[in-house]
Formats: structure tokens, C-alpha cells, sequence
């Protein structure tokens, strides 16, 4: 599946039980001898109440957010249950999506983690202004955002300069660098540089991130139009959470193949 070229694989494992493993992460994204994702969502089950959705980066390390990726999974899972809506938890928490019509899906992330603990920063300092050149702000979605306002999007290398910053020692967890040039206080135009190693073409949480960044500076409003390589993306940051809405695609369905994983054992 994919939200504004944001790809994903997703796996339900809900009847095998199975848990995913760094290696397989790896291995599934791997995109010349497996699949390859931005990120591997998994749906399974964890007895009553919502369904559980864990999420993979490239690399085989985990992460607890994806804001397109649940836009995917909440996609499919309102197709199964026949519904308008449903709660996913996640290592954010639960969230809520709902079917928003026209084929868009809409998601909310919660509150943003504006302290530098839960971000997390390696240590005390303001969020708005990191000691970091170009003076970037951070905010937590569920996963760590390193935001830049700039000039220029377009012209930002991100392969070059996303690498150093996503290492950076003020991020103990590494971090998500997006580059966000302000159209007007309801637009933005935003690249990103995605944790695990990619330049990708979306990137809900840090949609979610940027505009909770530049409405804090008082660049924009809480209302904006995220354009990002792949599409836009509407995020709205209200009093109950950061809202996100935008379009998901099912590509394909199959099976992983015996020989497949049993290369991993």
C-alpha cells in the first residue's frame, strides 16, 4: 500500500500469531531481493479491544508511529468490519481514524510531544531553537522531528545533509528531518529525509511535525496544506490531537514464499 507514495508493507498476522523480526524487517525491505517499504506496518491481535498495529523501519530497527501507514491499515481494516471508522493502538497509543470520504482516510495522531524527554533530546533545551545550524525545532509524533524552515525546499540536498542530522548526538533515537519553506500561514511545501536511511516521498507524522513547529513560531496556522513530493497531505492540529488527512492506494496482495523465509532461519 501506499499514502502519497509513502510505501508500505503490510502485514497481518493476526491468525498466524507470528512476530516479525529485525531480520525479516530487513529482509521485506529489501528492495531488490525483497519488497521493499519505507516502513513494514504489522496488524495482530492482542486479545479484547483494538486491534494492535506495530511498525518496522527498513533497517530492522522498530519504531511506535507511522501516520500513513495507519491511514493504510485503518483503510483496510473499515473495509473488513463494513464501518466508517476505527481504533488502532500503536506504541503511540490508540488512535482514531475514520473514513473522510472521497477515498481520503483520516487519522488522529494525538497531542505532539513538545518536552525535550519525550521527544526525546539528549538533554534540556528549547524545543523551538535547537543548538543546531540553521536553528531547526523539534517535536515528537510518536517518533523524534527535526524541523527546518527554509528559503527553498526544492533546493535542499537532502541525501547529504538528512544523513548527519537523522545521527546527530541530540537525538539519542536518531531522528525524522523534514525541510518545510512556508507558502502562506495554510500552506507548506515539505521534504523529507526519513529515519532508517531514505529519502521518501511523504511522511505523515512529520506533516503532523512541521506544521506544529511552524504554527508555534507563529509561521502558519493550526490548519494547513502539507504539498509533499508525493501529494498533499491536510493535517489540523485541534484541541483532542493532530489530525491528518490524505488518500491511501492497495497495490497489491500475495504471500511470502517458503523459500523466503526459511533463508532467514
Amino acid at each position: 500500500m501506499h499514502g502519497l507514495g509513502n510505501d508500505f508493507v503490510v502485514l497481518d498476522a493476526r491468525a498466524s500469531g507470528e512476530a516479525v523480526t529485525p531480520a525479516l524487517a530487513r529482509a521485506l525491505g529489501d528492495r531488490n531481493r525483497g519488497i521493499g517499504f519505507d516502513q513494514l506496518a504489522v496488524i495482530r491481535a492482542d486479545g479484547a479491544g483494538p486491534v494492535r498495529v506495530d511498525f518496522w523501519n527498513a533497517d530492522g530497527s522498530a519504531a511506535d508511529a507511522c501516520g500513513n501507514a495507519t491511514r493504510c491499515v485503518a483503510r483496510l481494516l473499515m473495509a473488513e468490519s463494513g464501518g466508517d471508522s476505527c481504533d488502532l493502538e500503536t506504541g503511540r497509543g490508540r488512535l482514531l481514524a475514520r473514513d473522510a470520504g472521497d477515498g481520503l482516510i483520516a487519522v488522529n495522531m494525538g497531542a505532539p510531544q513538545l518536552t525535550w524527554e519525550a521527544v526525546p533530546l539528549a538533554h534540556a533545551m528549547d524545543l523551538d531553537a535547537l543548538p543546531i545550524e540553521g536553528d531547526p525545532g523539534a517535536a515528537g509524533m510518536g517518533n523524534p522531528h527535526c524541523v527546518f524552515v527554509v528559503p527553498d525546499a526544492e533546493t535542499v540536498d537532502l541525501a547529504t545533509i538528512g544523513p548527519g542530522i537523522e545521527h546527530h548526538p541530540l537525538f539519542p533515537e536518531r531522528t525524522n528531518v523534514e525541510f518545510v519553506q512556508v507558502i502562506d500561514p495554510a500552506t507548506i511545501r515539505m521534504r523529507v529525509w526519513e529515519r532508517g536511511g531514505m529519502v521518501t516521498l511523504a511522511c505523515g507524522s512529520g506533516a503532523c511535525a512541521a506544521v506544529v513547529v511552524t504554527a508555534r513560531r507563529g509561521l502558519t496556522g493550526r490548519k494547513v496544506t502539507v504539498r509533499l513530493d508525493g501529494g498533499e497531505l491536510l493535517v489540523d492540529w485541534r484541541d483532542d490531537g493532530v489530525w491528518m488527512t490524505g488518500p491511501t492506494a492497495l497495490v497489491f496482495e500475495g504471500r511470502l514464499s517458503a523459500e523466503f523465509l526459511a533463508a532467514l532461519r
